[in-house]
């Protein structure tokens, strides 16, 4: 694992140390490494949804649509 030193002031790593402290994080490096996944777990979300706001429109998901899914599922289920 590689190692890098930030610089913080004095507010913010005291609000880091709270949140160590109180939430449950070992080091404040777990707690930094959380918010890290976190803002990559957003940012692939984003990605996610500007890719499917750019396709293109797919079958209408109403209640027939359902209807259609559940019958698919119980027939691989009976079948």
């Amino acid at each position: 694992m590689s190692t890098m030193n930030i610089s913080l002031p004095e507010a913010l790593k005291a609000f880091v140390d709270e949140q160590v402290a109180g939430r449950g994080y070992g080091t404040s490096s777990e707690y930094v490494r959380e918010l890290i996944r976190r803002d990559q777990d957003r940012q692939r979300l984003k990605g996610l949804l500007l890719e499917g706001a750019a396709s293109p429109a797919g079958q209408t998901a109403d209640a027939a649509y359902f209807d259609h899914l559940r019958n698919r599922v119980r027939g691989r289920q009976t079948g």
